[in-house]
């Protein structure tokens, strides 16, 4: 809609903001007048109109099976256009017009803004279908009326009031018509329904709605005098009532077809389950964050216990290998850290990455430069886990074995993410330091070492990827990993 009304017309941008703000009402105007509606805007010379937005009725049939945003037709094609228009009054004269067999009525509503005209709702009512109307579909067309009235006034939609058509209750969720005093005229079944879910056990027409909605709700103090006003349809409002077990979403939209409150529409809707489900989601969600948190204290505790035992121990080899273990340990508890934090099984890698970084960093036998290029991004947890591990296992690997006692070098951990999607996503992995380098005829794919056997395995088997060792140029080894950015099923 930007792009066409900047191109064809001489609205302000104020002005499409009205636009904006009626299109996203008028679904409401579409489902009680069983009605397409097309907006036309003059073009800036005069000579043509540009359709900038559609919207088809949840309530009954379309009447355009095509796609009218971006059609131009010329001023005089349509006269009821050019009569709204010109005139600023809502136009229902001419006979029906018949569109592939299928008769179509016509009405074209002004849309004024500030005591001008900006363009002109086509509502087109397929009458294919059309019977005698029952109760609900006459307070329907009624208050599709009196919206249409309000429209062409300048009074709908409401300034500062912009509401989001998906959150918020639709007609066929449930309707209450008020009058002026906000006692109901008419409501629909589903509405009832929902009144029965707050623990209402007679009829709502001839009752005060506020009155009732704060009998049904707890009581909450001063909040219950702005529930009345609420529910009584003073003002355009949105809320929640909770009640007996049951939680309805209420929304009221004052009528003011000729200036005047002469009543009101309440749309509600039934969200019990859907409360229920969140309150559950918002319940698991904490109940995994308290997992992570105590499986990292757990983790932290056995770190611990090694360390400890590790200071027992009079055989330097045996010391050693309990302190890789605690480094091990304390990769994953690393993981489970940032989990216990996070809403969702996915983390944010860069910081577990620096982490273990500083965390090998402190075996270093030289001032070593250990430092991370590029980005890890979001990772599941299912890759997160293990690939923690065998970055602890690289780094390591290289602190321990490519530099001596006090010797000065480098180690850079380069991470390039490639794909457009977590199904076909890779993550490219380089560590490079510029140590001694691997001794003749060493192959990464058979060594021994424990480490190497923890990293191959990890790679090959839980991350599903590929591990490589190769020289580094001009010296120094370089570590390559290729895995999937996501857990392979």
């Amino acid at each position: 809609m930007n792009d066409l009304v900047r191109q064809h017309t001489a609205l302000s941008e104020t002005d499409l903001e009205w636009l904006h703000l009626l299109v996203s009402e008028w679904q409401l105007l579409s489902d009680l007048s069983f009605a397409d509606l097309v907006l036309w805007v003059p073009t800036l010379d005069g000579t043509r109109y540009v359709s900038v937005a559609q919207m088809r009725p949840n309530t009954g049939p379309t009447s355009y099976q095509d796609d009218m945003v971006g059609h131009l037709v010329p001023r005089g094609r349509r006269p009821l256009l050019d009569a709204a228009l010109d005139e600023g009054r809502i136009v229902r004269e001419g006979d029906p017009e018949w569109r592939e067999e299928v008769p179509v009525r016509v009405e074209s509503i002004p849309v004024r803004r500030e005591g001008r005209v900006l363009g002109v709702i086509a509502r087109n009512t397929n009458l294919l279908t059309v019977r005698t109307p029952s109760r609900l579909e006459l307070t329907y067309l009624q208050s599709a009326s009196d919206l249409a009235q309000m429209i062409a006034a300048g009074a709908f939609p409401f300034p500062g009031q912009q509401v989001d058509m998906d959150a918020s209750p639709r007609v066929g969720d449930g309707l209450i018509r008020l009058d002026a005093d906000g006692v109901v005229t008419y409501a629909s079944p589903n509405a009832l329904s929902a009144y029965h879910r707050l623990g209402l056990a007679s009829d709502l027409v001839g009752q005060d709605l506020g009155a009732t909605t704060a009998e049904l709700a707890p009581s909450r103090g001063p909040v219950d005098e702005a529930l009345v006003k609420l529910a009584s349809g003073w003002a355009p409002r949105e809320t929640e009532v909770e009640g007996n077990g049951g939680v309805i979403q209420l929304r009221a939209i004052p009528l003011k077809p000729k200036g005047t409150r002469i009543g009101s529409l309440v749309l509600c809707r039934d969200v019990t389950e859907l409360r229920r489900r969140e309150r559950e989601l918002i319940t698991k969600d904490a109940t995994i964050r308290e997992i992570h948190h105590r499986v990292k204290n757990n983790l932290q505790t056995v770190a611990a216990l090694l360390r400890l035992q590790s200071r027992r121990m009079d055989s330097p080899q045996g010391r050693e290998a309990l302190n890789e273990a605690v480094r091990r340990v304390g990769s994953i508890a690393i993981v489970h850290e940032t989990l216990s934090q996070n809403l969702d099984e996915r983390v944010e890698f860069d910081e577990i990455a620096d982490r273990v970084i500083a965390m090998v960093s402190e075996i270093s036998p030289g001032k070593v430069d250990c430092r991370r290029t590029g980005r890890f991004g979001i990772l599941d947890a299912e890759v997160a886990t293990p690939l923690s591990m065998v970055l602890t296992e690289i780094l390591q690997n290289a602190l321990e074995h490519a530099f001596t006692e006090g010797q000065r070098g480098a180690v850079e951990v380069a991470a390039v993410r490639s794909g457009t999607g977590r199904a076909d996503g890779r993550l490219l992995i380089t560590v490079v330091d510029d140590g001694k380098g691997l001794p003749e005829g060493f192959d990464p794919q058979r060594a021994g070492n424990l480490g190497l056997q923890i990293v191959r395995t990890l790679v090959e088997g839980e991350l599903g990827g590929t591990f490589d060792m190769v020289r580094a140029e001009p010296r120094g080894t370089k570590v390559v990993l290729d895995i999937p950015s996501s857990p392979q099923k």
